[in-house]
């Protein structure tokens, strides 16, 4: 189960919104690039995530380049969860693969503002907005990515375990 607070986003978050291409080029570590994820759309951002917040978005967060840095950034700076109405398909598969968890839904990106506390029940397959008291059901995980999940990501979860579930 996750609990955090939300931090509400559009439709069409790109992996530049997250992260600038620009730091790509530039010897930057991904430590000294934590201070500019979101610069462009929440320049508090950096300033005012907490550890366990939740991004809720619209369609297609994540579109654009495949850098893999983009999730792994928003997991570094504390993001334990992401809600979208739908995703980039390289960027989903980015955020799987690192262990941060994404989900699918269409009502609570909708009901949500900033600030309200949002509960994710991986067993039961709900995000509830306890602001308001609204639930909704998401299409649940696979066993095996919702393994991988958990497990932190599959590098993770191959040292945990010593081969991919499939």
């Amino acid at each position: 189960m996750i609990r955090g607070n939300a931090w509400i986003l559009g439709d069409d978050i790109s992996t530049d919104h997250i992260i600038s291409g620009k730091y790509r080029f530039e010897s930057l570590s991904l430590e000294d690039m934590l201070p500019h994820v979101f610069e462009g759309v929440i320049p508090s951002f950096y300033r005012s995530v907490k550890k366990g917040d939740i991004i809720v978005a619209g369609k297609n967060f994540g579109i654009g380049s495949s850098r893999e840095h983009a999730p792994l950034l928003l997991k570094m700076i504390g993001i334990s969860a992401i809600i979208a109405k739908s995703f980039g398909r390289i960027f989903y598969r980015n955020c799987i693969n690192i262990g941060l968890p994404v989900l699918t839904a269409h009502l609570i990106p909708d009901v949500t503002v900033n600030g309200d506390l949002i509960e994710i029940d991986f067993t039961q397959s709900t995000v509830i907005n306890l602001s308001r008291k609204i639930e909704e059901r998401f299409t649940p995980f696979p066993k095996e990515i919702l393994d991988i999940i958990l497990n932190g990501g599959i590098i993770e979860y191959i040292k945990k375990k010593g081969a991919l579930p499939w």
